[in-house]
């Protein structure tokens, strides 16, 4: 313990023995640091925050692609857009009139580092302006940092307002000019159309659409007949089949024969029939009319045959006659059925022979169709957007679509967020004593000096027989007693000049505030 207390007051008296050397080198670290500190100017910080609010005023679907997240996201990008902060620097004066284009970018640069968006909600965010110009006093910092977002808000405001119209007006025009584009362009094929049917009149089949169209629609239709046409062959087999067994009379007790025949019968309710037909309307080239009109010549031979008697208690069989009339009714549906089988087949068939001997006109023809088809489809697209854009544009116009509120004002800076001052004087002139004292201690390590006798007895390994004490006069101890005085006048100057470096800092704040 001795040991240690010995070596420390060995080390305080190294170092004040080389005291003018310790406040030499304080002062000038102090100096060195209080010059840096004084160059950096210092920031100032304002906050705003807004609110922007997407009044959703057209459904959904008219509005697809501006959606209000999209649209919120758009602002916050747009809110330190390149264009909004060359306005936001010529409005605070940051950019002079004229400046170039070099001076345009490094102003459009230093707002974008200085300006900070945070979004605290969807639609709210918080600006913080950080301005920190070395030419301008700390007022003049102060008043830019407010300034800043106070013009971009105002400017962010006006470009909402004017922006939207514009960007409608503009998207109205550039949708006429495409659909004038479309609408010429599909003129042009319908003419080319109409005149390559005029051309090739014998060789295109008339209808709408293509042949290669006509032909799936056909064959289309083609399976949906003969699956109506199996259904009714197998009602009508199976009517003939109840028909066969069902007799044409039965025998009623009592009857006499003067009924006459059955087959004259049969072809009164048959001849009954058709006029009923004829009085809904139906021609003789209706199927159901002429399915009856053979029947009825069939039932003139057999009443013809039967002559004018008949068998004596014998009547006609009502379940015959309903089951010859389905029969009929059967038979003409097959008919019908078949004869439009028949058509379709012969259609496909003309079609495609005459794809087979003209492939060149068929292609062309689909080609032409196939062109004029996509052109329709852009052309209603664009008719679509054109209305969506339009109706963009009323609700713009007619309401605040996009609503920008100020919910907190730029705050007026009234001291500086960085740099801290006060701590970094602070902490210069503590690191110049650090190092004054740490150059004597360093300086006493190195010269090959010893302050007592026991050390230098330990450094050469020999006995110290004694040591003489300095003898101080009284002109001498009056010469130290003046430069204790000195060298306490140098230390007490460099707090002085930190005090009062702490006191311009404090002055300074003020006159701000």
């Amino acid at each position: 313990m001795n040991g240690l207390y010995d070596e420390l007051r060995l080390a305080l008296h190294s170092v004040w023995t080389r005291r003018w050397l310790v406040l030499g080198v304080a002062w000038g670290i102090c100096i060195l640091g209080w010059l840096a500190i004084a160059s950096i100017p210092n920031r100032y910080d304002s906050r705003a925050r807004l609110l922007v609010d997407i009044n959703q005023i057209l459904p959904d679907d008219t509005t697809a692609g501006f959606g209000g997240r999209q649209r919120i996201d758009q602002i916050r990008e747009t809110l330190t857009s390149a264009r909004n902060l060359e306005k936001v620097a010529v409005t605070t004066g940051l950019l002079p009139v004229g400046a170039g284009e070099r001076e345009r970018a490094g102003a459009v640069g230093m707002l974008q580092k200085s300006i900070k968006i945070v979004p605290q909600q969807d639609n709210i965010f918080e600006i913080t302006s950080s301005v920190a110009v070395g030419s301008l006093s700390d007022a003049d910092n102060a008043k830019l940092a407010s300034g800043v977002l106070d013009s971009l808000i105002t400017v962010f405001r006006d470009d909402q307002l004017r922006g939207g119209r514009m960007n409608a007006r503009e998207g109205l025009k550039f949708l006429d000019s495409q659909i004038a584009d479309r609408e010429k362009a599909l003129r042009e094929v319908e003419g080319r159309r109409a005149a390559f049917e005029a051309q090739n009149i014998g060789l295109i089949p008339a209808g709408a659409g293509s042949p290669a169209q006509r032909v799936e629609a056909a064959r289309a239709e083609l399976g949906q007949i003969d699956t109506q046409l199996v259904a009714a062959q197998a009602a009508l087999a199976a009517t003939n089949g109840q028909l066969a067994s069902t007799p044409a009379t039965i025998n009623v007790p009592g009857l006499g024969a003067t009924g006459g025949g059955v087959a004259r019968q049969q072809l009164a309710g048959a001849q009954a029939e058709l006029s009923a037909m004829r009085a809904r309307g139906l021609t003789d080239a209706h199927p159901d009319v002429v399915a009856l009109k053979s029947q009825i010549a069939s039932l003139k031979a057999q009443a013809d045959r039967e002559g004018s008697g008949g068998s004596a208690g014998n009547a006609q069989n009502p379940a015959y006659g309903s089951l010859a009339a389905m029969r009929a009714e059967r038979q003409a549906t097959v008919s019908a059925l078949s004869a439009r089988k028949a058509q379709l087949t012969a259609d496909i068939a003309r079609i495609t022979s005459q794809q087979i001997q003209n492939p060149g006109i068929a292609a062309e023809y689909d080609r032409i169709n196939g062109e004029y088809t996509a052109l329709k489809a852009q052309y209603d697209k664009l008719l679509g957007q054109r209305e969506q854009v339009r109706l963009r544009g009323d609700v713009q116009t007619e309401t605040d679509a996009i609503r920008v509120e100020l919910l907190d004002p730029p705050t007026k800076p009234t001291s500086p967020a960085a740099p801290n001052r006060p701590l970094f004087l602070t902490g210069v002139l503590l690191a110049g004593l650090a190092g004054g004292i740490g150059v004597a201690f360093g300086l006493a390590q190195v010269r090959t000096s010893y302050a007592t006798a026991g050390k230098l007895e330990r450094a050469s390994g020999l006995p110290v027989i004694g040591s003489i004490t300095e003898v101080v006069t009284p002109e001498r101890h009056v010469e130290r007693r003046k430069r204790l005085m000195w060298l306490a006048g140098g230390a007490g100057a460099l707090v002085g000049l930190y005090a009062l470096l702490l006191v311009a800092e404090f002055v300074q704040r003020g006159m701000v505030a």
